[in-house]
């Protein structure tokens, strides 16, 4: 039998279940028995029965026998009989005894005692159903008290079966009914656990738990595989009653991404039978792997609320736009299916949990599209990059390049004398990224003016390719310093207007900077610097070297050549120096670390005299010892490839846990981890590193520890405990016992740039015109000889894509790849230079 098949069976068995216990008249009734005698001689070894034992005058029992007379035809259904005992008078046994009499009631199966109920604890069916299945289904239902039993449970079920866990206020009550009821039939198939417990429930939610209410939640154990790994959990998000249960379970069993290669309209699964909506994900044979991952992360995102599916489009034939990436198939008769364009998985959420939003979609497409068809060109189209549609939306805005010199062919080389150094861009005019960053540079313009020795000047490549080839220029936008007899420095930081700015002026000292006298070099360790860098609080560096270390001094002067415009290094090699080092208890050849303007150098020997390790040790000497972690410093510190103990806060951390965190930072040499924060008001990005770890945002400050180069399990620090050095180290060594279980585990998806960059020249033809834009225009797009847009040719995109450290932290499965707009709008890419 096929796997859809045994689902509809099961679904089937149990609807006539439900059925049969709906009560019918006279389909069961109360069993009355003349004597306690008839009743035990009766007794079959595989029969349940609940008795009750009462004198045969007794009016007192009469609402008891009401209510255990209307619970025999529910309690039939699950092969227990009810019967009532009538005790003659002069019966003083066991169960007619006056202690019990009116008091209790009994549960056999057979001649043997299973439990003895209070008959105030069967005050009404619910609670004689409830607490009946509770005794004979103690096996397969554990009571839980404490949170470490939940976790052994789980532990042990982990990689076999999943697991139902319910809480419940009182045991008796309707709720306790249902969730006895769903134990019943899919005890055999999930492990139940209840509580009642509101410490419990409280521990095992992220959120604020109503304890006054009933509450389910179906846990995934059977896909952690690993020991470490935590069971997902999905809520029950309605009330709970044994159909909001069985729809609950039913949902859980079906497969989490449905992949279908046929018509969408004739597709049915278990959410459309159950009145959810079923979302596709449209997909290609060149983006699958991308696509599965987006439909697995929405899935989980929606689960019970809808069911998600990936529908092949390559073998699917579909009268849509072929931008479109997302569809929406309904539950209601004869509603068509919705073809949409959404940018990342939270609108799609979005479009399941708001009914209306499907409407607001199509409204605002429809929109665009008149307003496409009003417009010569396509730059307000929708975007398939941001840098592109950020670029667009501000083409009309002017910008100040009047102190920015171009340069051609013509004046290039007499343009390089004019000043001690020329800062040269190198961009196309037609390009995103180069226009983006003409932005940032023409505010270095004028925020350096009147700065003497410096001439900021452009080159437009697409105008100028020889000069750019000559210059060895073959991917844009780059920047580079000119000074007469020495080799250009090229830039490659952040392309923001501050970084910059500092790399322009530090690039104006020599690096490293020769001192001459004892004086100089502890007036440059105090923060007596050139005025050219008396603004940058740089942490300084000073090479201290003597004359026979003359290859160590060779090696730090070639790492300056390298490093210069992003450190701000000296060197000192006089007859005085091992005076000098010996003042900070070190030999030459080393390295004094100037930090806080001076009020704390450092002590540091060169051991290793290559330049490139020379290198490797400057930056990493350099960094912060507890930083805090911004967009721009990122890559410096996930270069690392250390773990990551990073707390988050809503704003500037306490004097109180920065002393701790950064008595934790100097504990050790050469930590095996970056301790370090994050201030979500300076990095709102923060808030969507936090809502993939967790779901949601959890309560601020919150310590973590993320490991992204191995596994990318993120763990939390107790919130219970205060954050000091000692409670952290002691988290830190279970940790590494492997005694704490990960709040969560990233994804293995390797996060690179969607495409790679562009070479410029391997595109360009001496048949294409001369585009010379106004400044903060943007031109009209080259067309290559074919008539293709420019970049159409992949042959001009085989250069592989480089990696981008600082997009590990992403929210994997977040933005909708594959064929989402950035990928899927084939039939305009050329308009907008989709491919940069």
């Amino acid at each position: 039998m096929s796997a859809q098949k045994a689902r509809w069976v099961s679904s089937l068995v149990f609807l006539l279940f439900c059925a049969s216990s709906i009560p019918k008249c006279g389909s069961a009734s109360l069993q009355q028995e003349l004597s306690p005698q008839h009743y035990f001689s009766g007794l079959d070894a595989g029969k349940t029965s609940l008795a009750f034992f009462t004198p045969s005058v007794s009016s007192g029992a009469q609402p008891f026998l009401e209510q255990i007379e209307s619970s025999a035809e529910a309690l039939q259904d699950y092969g227990v009989s009810v019967v009532k005992v009538n005790c003659p008078k002069e019966d003083v046994s066991r169960y007619c005894g006056k202690e019990n009499a009116l008091r209790k009631a009994f549960l056999f199966r057979g001649n043997r005692l299973i439990r003895e109920f209070p008959t105030d604890a069967l005050f009404d069916v619910n609670s004689i159903v409830a607490n009946v299945l509770f005794a004979l289904l103690f096996n397969e239902v554990k009571y839980v008290e404490t949170l470490a039993d939940l976790e052994n449970i789980e532990n042990v079920l982990k990689g076999k079966s999943n697991m139902v866990f319910a809480y419940v206020p009182a045991t008796g009550t309707a709720e306790h009914r249902a969730v006895m009821e769903a134990a019943f039939v899919y005890g055999t198939i999930h492990k139940f656990v209840l509580t009642t417990e509101a410490a419990l429930l409280k521990a095992t939610s992220h959120d604020d738990p109503d304890v006054s209410s009933a509450w389910l939640s179906f846990c995934h154990c059977q896909r952690a595989t690993e020991p470490a790994q935590p069971c997902r959990r999905t809520a029950l998000a309605q009330p709970l009653t044994l159909l909001s249960i069985h729809r609950h379970l039913k949902l859980m069993g079906a497969p989490l991404v449905t992949e279908v290669a046929e018509d969408p309209e004739k597709i049915s699964t278990v959410h459309l039978q159950l009145g959810l909506p079923l979302v596709f994900i449209l997909s290609q044979k060149e983006t699958y792997e991308a696509d599965r991952r987006t439909a697995e992360f929405v899935a989980w995102q929606l689960l019970g609320k809808a069911g998600v599916a990936l529908l092949f489009r390559d073998l699917v034939e579909l009268n849509v736009l072929h931008r479109s990436n997302v569809a929406l198939k309904t539950p209601d008769e004869g509603m068509p299916i919705q073809y949409l364009v959404l940018e990342d998985t939270d609108e799609v959420i979005t479009l399941v949990e708001d009914k209306n939003k499907v409407k607001q979609i199509q409204e605002d497409e429809q929109e665009e599209e008149e307003d496409e068809d009003e417009k010569e060109n396509n730059n307000q189209d929708i975007q398939d990059d941001q840098v592109v549609e950020a670029v667009s939306r501000d083409k009309k805005r002017e910008l100040p390049l009047e102190q920015i010199l171009v340069l051609t062919e013509e004046n290039f080389h007499s343009s390089l004398s004019e000043a001690a150094r020329t800062v040269v861009l190198f961009y196309a005019s037609w390009e995103a990224v180069s226009l983006a960053v003409l932005r940032s540079y023409s505010e270095v313009a004028a925020h350096l003016k009147g700065t003497p020795g410096v001439l900021l000047s452009r080159v437009n490549c697409w105008d100028w390719p020889g000069l750019c080839s000559q210059e060895n220029v073959t991917q844009f936008p780059t920047i580079r310093i000119y000074k007469e007899g020495q080799q250009p420095v090229t830039y490659g930081g952040m392309w923001g207007t501050e970084e910059l700015s500092s790399f322009i002026l530090l690039s104006q000292v020599s690096c490293p900077l020769k001192l001459a006298t004892m004086d100089e070099a502890e007036g440059y360790l105090r923060g007596e610097f050139p005025s050219e860098l008396s603004s940058h609080h740089h942490t300084s560096l000073l090479g201290v070297f003597s004359s026979a270390t003359s290859e160590a001094r060779e090696a730090f002067e070639e790492a300056g050549n390298i490093l210069s415009g992003h450190v701000r290094m000296g060197m000192y090699f006089e007859d005085d120096a091992l005076a000098l080092s010996r003042k900070y208890s070190v030999s030459p050849p080393a390295l004094l670390l100037a930090r806080s303007g001076g009020r704390s150098v450092e002590g540091i020997a060169l051991s290793k005299h290559s330049v490139q390790d020379m290198v490797q040790m400057i930056r990493y000497e350099l960094l912060d010892i507890f930083p805090e972690i911004t967009v721009p410093n990122l890559p410096q510190y996930l270069q690392l490839g250390k773990p990551f103990l990073i707390l988050f806060s809503a704003g500037d951390i306490s004097q109180v846990e920065s002393r701790e965190m950064l008595k934790l930072a100097k504990g050790r040499p050469q930590q095996a981890f970056v301790a370090c924060w994050l201030n979500l008001k300076k990095t709102p990005v923060g808030y969507g590193i936090l809502r993939t770890y967790f779901s949601t945002t959890p309560p601020l400050p919150v310590l973590l520890w993320v490991n992204l180069h191995a596994g990318g399990q993120v763990f939390k620090f107790p919130s219970e405990q205060s954050i000091t050095e000692k409670n952290i180290l002691s988290w830190l060594e279970k940790l590494q016992a492997g005694l704490e279980i990960p709040s969560s585990t990233l994804s293995e998806e390797d996060w690179k740039p969607p495409l790679p960059a562009y070479d410029f020249l391997q595109m360009m033809e001496p048949s294409v015109p001369e585009l010379s834009p106004q400044p903060g225009d943007t031109p009209a797009q080259p067309k290559s000889p074919g008539g293709d847009p420019a970049g159409g040719d992949t042959a001009s995109r085989e250069e592989p894509a480089q990696e981008s450290p600082a997009e590990e932290v992403g929210s994997p499965g977040r933005g909708l790849r594959g064929t989402a707009p950035r990928l899927a709008a084939r039939d305009k890419q050329g308009k907008r230079h989709s491919e940069l």
